[in-house]
């Protein structure tokens, strides 16, 4: 028996918008830097485990989240968005612009739960499916479980489509 149920979300990139929407001013959203390593990191880890969507799968969660951060710092065909709020980092994506990737958003955007409900992960969703499309790619992906507010809420933008997803945190890298 799974405890968790995913889901994978796929959006068609061939017609998504070329213009993004306007964040508020002090906000921007940009490719992280190698330097900013340690902040994105603490930004992601703290996105999942102040939110209680992943209470008991954290700790899987987490180790997965690791692994994929590893090879985004480490390879060339990653992407690393990052919103800031003036200088601090408030939120991120990983987008893998890899010919082989199952995930094209692993993990997807994390938001400090301070800066939640303000459509924030909408800009940095909308970012991110942007910058697949500007690299060629047509199909953007990525899975979280079902019932998350970003399978409610979230990855639906923008056209998601959703799919069940046969996912083991750990076996997914």
């Amino acid at each position: 028996m799974k405890l968790d149920q995913w889901l994978r979300f796929t959006w068609e990139l061939a017609t998504f918008p070329t213009e993004m929407p306007p964040l508020p001013e002090h906000y921007e959203i940009n490719r992280a830097e190698p330097d900013v390593e340690k902040h994105v990191r603490s930004a992601i880890s703290t996105a999942f485990t102040l939110d209680p969507a992943w209470n008991g799968a954290a700790h899987n969660i987490e180790q997965t989240v690791d692994m994929w951060l590893d090879r985004a710092f480490a390879e060339q065909n990653t992407a690393l968005l990052v919103l800031r709020h003036g200088s601090r980092i408030i939120g991120a994506s990983v987008v893998s612009l890899a010919e082989d990737s199952d995930f094209r958003l692993a993990p997807g955007p994390c938001i400090l739960v301070e800066y939640r409900n303000r459509g924030f992960g909408t800009h940095l969703l909308a970012h991110s499916l942007g910058t697949l499309r500007d690299a060629g790619i047509r199909h953007g992906t990525a899975i979280t479980k079902e019932g998350s507010p970003a399978a409610k809420f979230l990855y639906p933008k923008f056209n998601g489509l959703a799919a069940p997803c046969d996912f083991q945190p750990l076996a997914a890298v």
